[in-house]
């Protein structure tokens, strides 16, 4: 009778081998590796993600506790709390982050068709930032403040099913309307952004690539309506224009006149104004877009409460990184499961089931078919609702 694999297994099996050994030949990964190499690793900082574990010590005592299975499940070099620092220390982060990309790759087709509220046919994704903070005499490498560290994870994920499909990390002195510069703008997407990102020269380079923006306006930028469009103002809507901006330095920046929809919210009654360049999207749906945004916020609670990104492993800033880059391959690897096993349950439920269930010898499939399908009324659930999983 052949041995059932474990659960770690069977989630480890959807990864894509070769994509891996491409990322680790591409740096060098496992040059001079005799027995703990880049894979190894990747299993040991994966297992911690998914069982929630503290620290290198908390993941040495698991594994070595179930030292007899772990030949079945992946691990193929001795599991040590030095070996794991050293790998994270010294061996490049890069080869995690470019294997993200390509789990990233595999997630985007299975969530394309994702409803978030907003009829539309092209790509839309949510730029922001999260700041985690750090203690500075550990982490001197991540200045935000004069007596405060800290690490910003500046995100760009799809609206349809809150999957990042650009991160990049930085110190937390890094402003956020810098990673505009990092961002290869696709044609035809629409990137929906807080005022934080209101800076005239980046935004006229998205609408120079042929991309989209919605923006919310912010103080200190001024311009002048050339031509006002009807609303309906029972929606809430309070104007529908086109507008040139003014002043030497913003109309040389930005010389293409861009549209600007007004809204008033009818919980606060204050107004909001939101500056885009699409003329085509009616001005409601502009709306909607800026309040799909939402759902960034919602995903940075999310990981923070439910990844490792908060207490980290290592020190030093590829330790760091790497840690980052592996929760969220971790993050997306559980999301392609959830979209190939067709499975019903929340993304938060998957991972609380598999965080017990992973040295277990059973089919995955019947390990949640097991589980009570009640609904749940918890604030996890909620969110989670809101971000379509």
């Amino acid at each position: 009778m052949p041995i059932q694999p474990t659960v770690f297994s069977q989630i480890m099996s959807f990864l894509p081998s070769h994509s891996f050994r491409r990322c680790v030949g591409r740096y060098d990964g496992d040059r001079h590796v005799q027995r703990f190499s880049c894979m190894d690793q990747f299993l040991c900082m994966a297992f911690a993600q998914l069982t929630y574990r503290e620290s290198l010590r908390d993941i040495e005592t698991c594994l070595r506790v179930m030292q007899p299975k772990l030949y079945h499940m992946g691990f193929r070099g001795r599991v040590s709390r030095s070996t794991l620092a050293d790998a994270n220390e010294r061996r490049d982060w890069r080869i995690y982050a470019d294997f993200a990309q390509a789990l990233i790759a595999q997630a985007r087709p299975l969530y394309r068709n994702e409803d978030f509220g907003v009829e539309l046919d092209d790509a839309a994704y949510a730029l922001d930032s999260t700041t985690v903070s750090l203690c500075l005499s550990l982490f001197p490498w991540a200045r935000f403040q004069a007596a405060q560290g800290a690490v910003r994870l500046h995100t760009l994920p799809n609206l349809r099913g809150s999957i990042p499909e650009f991160i990049h990390i930085s110190d937390g002195k890094m402003h956020d309307v810098k990673a505009l510069d990092l961002l290869v703008a696709q044609p035809g997407a629409f990137y929906v952004m807080d005022r934080g990102y209101v800076e005239l020269e980046r935004l006229h380079a998205l609408h120079r690539a042929r991309a989209f923006f919605v923006i919310r306006d912010k103080r200190g930028i001024s311009y002048r309506r050339r031509y006002s469009r009807p609303v309906e103002k029972g929606s809430g809507l309070r104007c529908d224009q086109t507008i040139v901006f003014c002043g030497g330095c913003s109309s040389r920046t930005y010389p293409s006149p861009p549209g600007r929809v007004c809204f008033a919210d009818p919980g606060s009654g204050g107004r909001l104004s939101f500056p885009a360049n699409n003329f085509a999207l009616p001005a409601m749906d502009v709306v909607r877009l800026y309040r799909a945004r939402w759902q960034i916020e919602l995903f940075f609670r999310w990981i923070k409460q439910h990844l490792r990104i908060r207490a980290f492993y290592g020190t030093s800033e590829n330790a760091v990184k790497t840690q980052v880059w592996i929760a969220v391959s971790t993050y997306v690897l559980v999301a392609i499961i959830k979209k190939r096993l067709k499975l019903g349950h929340s993304l938060y439920t998957i991972l609380q089931i598999l965080s017990i269930a992973v040295f277990e010898k059973k089919p995955i499939l019947q390990v949640f078919s097991e589980l009570d399908d009640t609904p749940s009324e918890t604030g996890d659930e909620k969110q989670l609702f809101l971000l379509g999983f």
